[in-house]
């Protein structure tokens, strides 16, 4: 890893307006309400959050999938909103992604060496062949295997071809949406082993979102969690586990089961209330609040102060949970 920044996401937001009636009007959803993230050459920065949080969002808003409305997402220091063109294009490239379902990312109809092949093509390269090959070997796959379809692999082998695919063109950095999220325990660990093998052979940096915390900590160095669109505690993969500080972090690490019955048995569960609120509908003041185990008048008059604060060194937790026990 070195210190060099490979992206830098500032103030992003990222708002939509869903399905719209005579009677409500316009209904805009706030999807990523002003999110701050870096990630340096080499490293992994883990996003994590339960369904409806917005991280999904911002990854398709990296790879330029969806509009943002405003902020900058800097790929080595070149903000990708404001390029066009080709100049986008060659950026782009530079950015790959492995996506959460084996099965539904590959063409059914195309041969596996036509799939990892076709963002070499793109750019215009002409005798793939051997690359592809090569890279099958990288992830692990027989490379005589290239010429059959995707229906005959597992699901942990239709990851490693999207990995390969991912990493065909050299990229910067990859988008993992949820790449472990649906493969059987076993399988993870592999995929997870093979992600963590690339990084160190080809220095790429990820971001790796997920819902579960425990699988994140396993390859980031960094974590974010997110909640309502907004990044509420932020920290190194240590000190998230060891000294989570906003109640969301709390909830989520105690939602993770312990191998030893024993143990488990002995933890004190902290539930959690209702469900993730409306991105188009948020709570006024601590978007939090619905749920939080203790909130005060201030989180509920939307009178306390919003918005990250560095409570030790590299540590950032949303200022209005910053006390709350």
């Amino acid at each position: 890893m070195s210190n060099k920044k490979i992206l830098e996401i500032k103030d992003l937001k990222v708002f939509y307006e869903s399905s719209r009636s005579f009677f409500t009007g316009k209904n805009i959803v706030k999807a990523v309400n002003g999110l701050n993230i870096d990630i340096n050459q080499g490293e992994t920065f883990g996003l994590v959050g339960e369904s409806g949080s917005g991280k999904s969002t911002v990854a398709r808003a990296i790879l330029n999938l969806v509009k943002s409305n405003s902020g900058e997402i800097n790929l080595e220091e070149e903000n990708l909103l404001k390029l066009k063109g080709s100049k986008l294009r060659s950026k782009q490239k530079q950015i790959g992604a492995i996506f959460q379902d084996p099965y539904s990312s590959l063409n059914p109809r195309m041969k596996i060496k036509d799939i990892i092949a076709e963002p070499l093509r793109v750019q215009g390269k002409k005798d793939v062949e051997e690359d592809v090959k090569n890279l099958l070997k990288m992830v692990g796959l027989d490379n005589r295997m290239d010429n059959r379809f995707p229906h005959e692999f597992s699901g942990g082998q239709r990851q490693r071809i999207g990995i390969a695919r991912a990493i065909s063109t050299n990229p910067k950095l990859i988008i993992c949406d949820e790449p472990v999220s649906a493969l059987d325990v076993s399988v993870q660990a592999q995929i997870l082993n093979l992600l963590k093998d690339l990084q160190k052979k080809l220095n790429i940096s990820y971001l790796f979102i997920a819902h579960d915390l425990s699988v994140v900590k396993y390859l980031s160095l960094k974590i974010g969690v997110m909640y309502l669109g907004k990044i509420v505690e932020m920290a190194d993969s240590e000190t998230i586990f060891s000294n989570p500080m906003h109640p969301y972090t709390k909830i989520l690490i105690n939602s993770i089961p312990v191998p030893d019955p024993k143990i488990e048995r002995k933890k004190k569960f902290i539930p959690i209330k209702g469900d993730i609120p409306s991105a188009s509908n948020p709570p006024a003041g601590c978007v939090f609040r619905t749920r939080c185990p203790n909130p005060t008048s201030d989180c509920k008059d939307g009178k306390s102060e919003m918005g990250l604060i560095e409570i030790e060194p590299d540590h950032w937790v949303d200022k209005c949970c910053v006390n709350c026990k």
